[in-house]
């Protein structure tokens, strides 16, 4: 179950895993009190969560929604359809280069030809969806993830590969000493079955705006 509001859904589990993860990890004890009721949210829209987060790889989250914001007023809604429909020159005068185009492009394929099975989502589990996403070119398994946290809300996403985590564990654990993921790893197993809250409030030490997709 989801709780929902117009425009934004929200994890119905959030209140129990702070509770959980100020019992168990005492730097989520001092970290989550620090940002009241917010909590991490979803537009709801899987292609569009999907398509900004292609955007948004490997440019600051500022650039990234600037681009977003002139890439996506470009068709009158945001749909793998309307995208399909979009001039390559118009796309890449958003800010997209060329390799973000033919990443966009398939990814409205795999969604317009019904390769991707989203009505089965909710019934699978992390690890087959993040298979099936990757099989869309420019989504790996970071994307994939991120996907699983902001667009589903899975409760126990670990997502090694982000180097905000990462960062954000070295300064709140290591007393800014670098870690590796093995050492993450130790330190989220207090985490579990909430992990994803945990990241959430991670980024948020790093970074108190929240990100969106």
């Amino acid at each position: 179950m989801i709780s929902s509001t117009p425009s934004q859904l929200t994890p119905h589990y959030w209140a129990d895993a702070c509770t959980h993860l100020m019992k168990k990890d005492r730097v989520m004890k001092r970290l989550i009190p620090k940002h009241g009721d917010a909590c991490l949210q979803t537009r709801g829209d899987a292609f569009v969560t999907l398509a900004r987060s292609i955007v948004g790889q490997q440019i600051s989250v500022k650039a990234a929604q600037s681009v977003w914001e002139r890439v996506s007023a470009l068709p009158r809604r945001m749909t793998p359809a309307n995208l399909l429909r979009l001039k390559v020159d118009d796309m890449r005068a958003a800010g997209l280069s060329a390799r973000k185009v033919e990443y966009l492009v398939d990814l409205a394929l795999h969604f317009d030809s019904g390769k991707v099975r989203v009505a089965e989502w909710t019934h699978m589990d992390d690890d087959a969806i993040c298979n099936e996403l990757t099989g869309i070119r420019g989504i790996g398994r970071w994307t994939a993830e991120m996907f699983l946290i902001f667009h589903l809300l899975r409760p126990n996403v670990l997502p090694l590969d982000d180097l905000g985590l990462i960062n954000g564990i070295s300064k709140n654990y290591f007393s800014g000493e670098a870690v590796s993921r093995s050492d993450a790893r130790e330190v989220a197993a207090a985490w579990n079955p909430y992990c994803t809250v945990a990241t959430w409030y991670i980024w948020r030490s790093l970074d108190p705006l929240p990100v969106e997709y």
